[in-house]
């Protein structure tokens, strides 16, 4: 199982070469612009940074929001990232969470059939990305298709669209025995499209050694999912680095590809510490 670490959002320079010299696989860069004051780094420009200093992480983005994104000019800025990082972008799309926020309203993003805009990026940004000629545009150099990373909840169009275009599925909050199930589907539906079955990228919220941030982090998780303390508990990683582990075995045992992790502790640094400590015991 290959652990990947989402970016901070101040000191990101500094955590992208520690999480690389630590030894983690990815990291990962949210978009999640809200327009309403929240502190949010644009994620290409993020990973564009990124790249000039590290040699080895992929660089995710979990996930960009295609209603807010021109796809030719998404496909321009992936592009030369290809070329900037030596290709270790991995292009991880959605249909975005914020439809009420004063961003998207800036952009003038559609908050209606988002899906239909998702697989027509899906369809297209392969395309565009090596150079050949749609939307009337022909963009050169052309870079290689990064993987696709499909981002959707645990339901049947989501799991669909997965296994018909993408390389992950890219889902957050889920149990190992939902991630063994969810993992049946896809390899039953990529079946159909007589495609491979695609991995799984799971988001989970973690914090190590720190009580008061993890309860913090539970009582944000559990307003946001409506969910109980209980319920949360079962989809985040905590405790120690060998109570860490633990989980992190569970999900391993369970079939998972990939486990993305999001520190909601303050000390991001001794978080990422932490974290490789735990991978160690597996």
């Amino acid at each position: 199982m290959k652990l990947g670490i989402g970016l901070p959002d101040h000191g990101i320079v500094a955590a992208a070469r520690r999480a690389e010299a630590l030894g983690f696989d990815s990291v990962g860069a949210a978009d999640v612009l809200i327009g309403d004051g929240t502190p949010a780094m644009e994620s290409v420009v993020v990973q564009s940074a990124v790249a000039a200093v590290t040699e080895r992480v992929w660089l995710d983005f979990g996930l960009l929001s295609i209603p807010t994104r021109p796809i030719a000019m998404l496909a321009a800025q992936i592009q030369t990232l290809q070329h900037l990082s030596g290709n270790r972008v991995r292009l991880g799309l959605g249909i975005g969470g914020f439809p009420w926020a004063p961003f998207w309203h800036a952009v003038n993003a559609p908050t209606s059939g988002r899906g239909r805009l998702l697989d027509q990026a899906l369809e297209v940004l392969p395309t565009l990305i090596t150079g050949e000629s749609a939307l009337g545009v022909t963009l050169a150099p052309a870079a290689p298709v990064p993987p696709l990373l499909v981002g959707g909840g645990n339901i049947e169009p989501a799991l669909r669209r997965t296994a018909k275009y993408g390389d992950f599925w890219v889902t957050a909050a889920l149990t190992p025995a939902e991630i063994t199930e969810a993992k049946a589907k896809l390899a039953a539906y990529a079946a159909e499209y007589g495609r491979p079955a695609p991995r799984i990228h799971l988001g989970l919220h973690a914090v190590l050694d720190d009580e008061p941030a993890r309860e913090q982090m539970v009582q944000q998780l559990s307003a946001f999912y409506r969910k109980t303390p209980e319920q949360i508990a079962q989809v985040t990683i905590s405790g120690s680095p060998k109570q860490a582990a633990e989980r992190m075995a569970e999900y391993a045992e369970a079939g998972l590809d990939e486990l993305g992790l999001g520190s909601d502790s303050g000390d991001y640094l001794r978080q990422l510490d932490l974290i490789a400590e735990a991978r160690s015991l597996l």
